[in-house]
C-alpha cells in the first residue's frame, strides 16, 4: 500500500508476536526516520530499541524521539513519526504510538517513541471502519484533507484540530482542551504534527505541489499553514 492508501486502513497494534525482525527491515525503519523531512528547520534523531530497554512499552522494538523541547520541535516529531506509523503499517507490520512509555536510560531530550513489530491485528476495512469525530467537528469542508486527518490517531482519541481551507492553503489548528491539555508534555502538539504529515500526503495523492509548512507566528491555540499549488 501507498502512505495514503494506509491512513484508511491503519489500526494501532497493542498485541505482537515473538517473531524478530530482521536486521535489514530495522535498519531500514531506524534509516528512513533519521532522513525524513524535517519542518521548521528543527533538528530531531531517532534510535530503535528493543521492548527490553523500555519502561511501559507494549511492542517488541520502538523509535525513540529526541529534540529540542520547544512547541514546533514536539509538532515536527509528531509529523516525521506519522511517516514511520504509516509506513511500518504500509509493509504489513503494526506500530502504536505510546505517549507514557519510556527508555531505561532516559535523556534529558527524550521526547516521546513509536512501538512496532510483527503482529496479527488486522488492517481496517476502510474510512468508516473508524471510530471517530463527524467530520463537521474539525472542518466546515468535506474533502480528501479533511477525511484523511479526521482517522488520523491521537492522544486518546481526542482529535484536538480544526482545519480552514484558503485558496491554495490549509490551516491545521491546534483545538486541544480539557483533558488534551491537562495531558503531560504537551502531547497534543504531537497530535496537531500527525495531522500535518495526513494533510500533506491527501494533498499529494491530489495531484498537489506542497511548496511549504509553516508555523503561523503569533498564533494561539498554535496553527500550522500548508502552501499548495
Amino acid at each position: 500500500m501507498t502512505l495514503y492508501e494506509t491512513i484508511f486502513k491503519r489500526r494501532s497494534a497493542r498485541r505482537y508476536s515473538a517473531e524478530p525482525l530482521s536486521e535489514a527491515v530495522r535498519a531500514d525503519i531506524e534509516a528512513r526516520a533519521n532522513s525524513e523531512k524535517r519542518l521548521f528547520d528543527r533538528e530531531a534523531t531517532f534510535e530503535l530499541v528493543g521492548g527490553g530497554d523500555l519502561k511501559g512499552g507494549m511492542a517488541p522494538y520502538a523509535l525513540t524521539a529526541y529534540s529540542d523541547g520547544d512547541d514546533a520541535s514536539k509538532v515536527n516529531i509528531g509529523y516525521v513519526l506519522q511517516d514511520l506509523d504509516l509506513y511500518i503499517q504500509s509493509i504489513g507490520l503494526g506500530s502504536v504510538w505510546c505517549g507514557m512509555a519510556r527508555p531505561r536510560e532516559r535523556k534529558s531530550d527524550y521526547r516521546i517513541l513509536l512501538g512496532f513489530g510483527n503482529t496479527d491485528v488486522p488492517f481496517r476495512a476502510g474510512e468508516d471502519a473508524f471510530k471517530r469525530k463527524n467530520l463537521s467537528d474539525i472542518s466546515q469542508e468535506d474533502n480528501a484533507v479533511a477525511r484523511a486527518v479526521r482517522v488520523a490517531p491521537s492522544a486518546v482519541n481526542l482529535q484536538p484540530w480544526k482545519l480552514k481551507f484558503y485558496d491554495g492553503k490549509v490551516v491545521i489548528e491546534s483545538a486541544a482542551r480539557g483533558v488534551g491539555k491537562l495531558l503531560p508534555g504537551k502531547i497534543y502538539l504531537y497530535d496537531l504534527g500527525i495531522a500535518v504529515k495526513h494533510a500533506e500526503l491527501a494533498l499529494r495523492h491530489e495531484g498537489r505541489a506542497v511548496t511549504g509548512i509553516k508555523i503561523i507566528d503569533g498564533t494561539k491555540p498554535l496553527a500550522v499553514e500548508i502552501d499548495y499549488e
